[in-house]
């Protein structure tokens, strides 16, 4: 999907001020706001934007441990495996991988022992055959977006 110069300030926007009105937007980037509206729509119809709710921080909810679980699965298992990792709410993100392992997910606890409980849970599902754990000394780059969209803006100006 192509985004332009007028989505890459709507995005940066977005992510600058989530708690914004569409009409306040629309004022700020000096366009109308139902251009504004179809804009927003055709960026979530296309997948640009997945969701807005809030950001939540698992250590301000009493899970302030961060690991990285990665799961060797038996052959022909990575779908069952995945669907059994679905139910473990401590598991915040899943991804398949290639590499070092099949399934790699991102952990969260309340202290190492709880950690260790969650990875034994993992350990005896049917289908896993291995687990190797990283723990998260420290956050370096949080989660962030913004970078990327002001790159793909520049690029798309850059075009024309």
């Amino acid at each position: 999907m192509a985004v332009d110069e007028l989505d890459t300030r709507i995005l940066r926007l977005l992510l600058e001020q989530p708690r914004t009105s569409v009409r306040e937007y629309a004022r700020v980037l000096g366009v109308a706001r139902g251009t504004l509206q179809a804009r927003l729509d055709r960026l979530e119809r296309d997948g640009v934007i997945t969701g807005t709710g809030p950001s939540l921080s698992p250590a301000a909810l009493g899970h302030p441990v961060l690991a990285f679980v990665h799961i060797e699965v038996t052959q022909g298992h990575l779908d069952e495996v995945g669907d059994a990792l679905a139910a473990v709410p401590e598991i915040i993100e899943a991804f398949s991988i290639t590499g070092g392992g099949d399934l790699l997910t991102r952990v969260v606890a309340r202290d190492n022992g709880h950690l260790e409980d969650v990875v034994q849970q993992l350990i005896q599902m049917p289908g896993v055959v291995r687990t190797r754990t990283e723990m998260a000394l420290r956050e370096r780059v949080p989660h962030r977006l913004l970078p990327l969209v002001e790159s793909i803006g520049r690029a798309s100006a850059a075009q024309k």
